[in-house]
């Protein structure tokens, strides 16, 4: 069963989804890769899940970082939860490159190379967006390049956190 909740923060509404016990999704509405089906076949509900996520992102869009995580269940590929994993570790308020999560791969896998392209197509999926936190994940160069919610909510999100952009 899955459960839907939505929450409306100052970027726009945001959509939450759960298995009733953990975070499954976290989308802002319409973005690239919206679960419309899953959406569709889900029931609203009020869940602790929920009230915990709502916590987080209240404490979020506030400006602050909130030091807890909920819990989050990912049905994905192990490549994909690997890249989530490691976005998992970059810092509140700091970034890192695609090629850099890239190299980490490489170097759990034991292999000399990785794909930046692969690392992004996984980023650009995520499915529990600003908890895992994708935007935070920039060009080689620094710009700020693609995110599923959009280069403007990518830009908010990081200078809420106080990153120079």
């Amino acid at each position: 069963m899955n459960n839907t909740f939505h929450y409306t923060s100052p970027l726009g509404g945001i959509t939450l989804s759960s298995d009733s016990e953990t975070l499954t999704g976290l989308w802002f509405d319409g973005q690239k890769y919206f679960p419309h089906k899953l959406i569709s076949e889900s029931t609203e509900a009020e869940l602790p899940i929920f009230t915990e996520t709502v916590k987080w992102l209240d404490i979020y869009f506030s400006g602050k970082e909130p030091g807890f995580t909920p819990p989050i269940s990912l049905h994905t590929t192990p490549f994909r939860k690997a890249v989530y994993d490691i976005l998992l570790t970059i810092p509140y308020g700091q970034t890192m490159t695609y090629g850099e999560i890239a190299n980490i791969i490489a170097n759990q896998q034991g292999a000399e190379h990785m794909s930046a392209q692969a690392v992004g197509s996984a980023v650009g999926h995520n499915p529990v967006s600003i908890i895992i936190p994708c935007h935070r994940v920039v060009g080689a160069d620094g710009s700020l390049t693609g995110y599923a919610g959009g280069l403007d909510k990518k830009t908010a999100l990081l200078k809420l956190e106080k990153y120079e952009i």
